[in-house]
This record gives C-alpha cells, sequence and structure tokens, in this order.
C-alpha cells in the first residue's frame, strides 16, 4: 500500500508539472485551440484560430474571449488559448540585378 501511495503521489506531480500556467489580462490578443481539426488532421493546417480579444477572465480557469470582426463572446477555458505572439511586417522584396 506504501508503495502504490508514493507511485500516485509521483505520477501526480509529474502531471501537474505539465499544466500550463496561463494568465490573461483583458484586451489580451490570445488564439484558439480549434480541436475539431484534430478529426481530420491535415498536415499544414494550423490548429489555432485567429486571434480573440480577452473580454473578461472568470475565477476557475474560465475566460470570456470576443471576436473582434463580428463582437461574438463566449465562455473557454483557459487551457485552450494561448497568448497571441505575433506582430504586423511588411515583407521586404528583394530584385535581382544580372549583370550582362
Amino acid at each position: 500500500m506504501n508503495q502504490l501511495a508514493f507511485t500516485r503521489k509521483r505520477m501526480k506531480s509529474y502531471h501537474d508539472k505539465k499544466i500550463l500556467k496561463r494568465e490573461f489580462k483583458l484586451n489580451y490578443l490570445v488564439l484558439l485551440f480549434n480541436s475539431k481539426l484534430m478529426l481530420f488532421p491535415r498536415k499544414l493546417k494550423s490548429k489555432w484560430s485567429r486571434p480573440f480579444i480577452v473580454k473578461t477572465v472568470k475565477p476557475f480557469g474560465v475566460v470570456e474571449i470576443e471576436d473582434p470582426m463580428t463582437k461574438k463572446s463566449w465562455l473557454v477555458n483557459r487551457q485552450i488559448l494561448k497568448e497571441y505572439q505575433g506582430v504586423d511586417f511588411v515583407r521586404l522584396t528583394t530584385k535581382t540585378v544580372y549583370d550582362t
């Protein structure tokens, strides 16, 4: 019995380390994990949906997000969100010049 309790305790600590602490504040841009794409895997299809805005943060890991295009909002678990790190950038093009 003692060995079983020790194994359970060790497994619990291992799994608890894998849980990410995610703190979101108001007006953060976040990406939403699209679990429906896991049913139809495609190599180059992104599993993360476009950026959403955090409207409110509620206790026990509940976050209300809003779609900036449609202004529609809904509640999701914070474990399926990640912070949007992207920035808008201008693509630079180069022109190849051949000497003749």
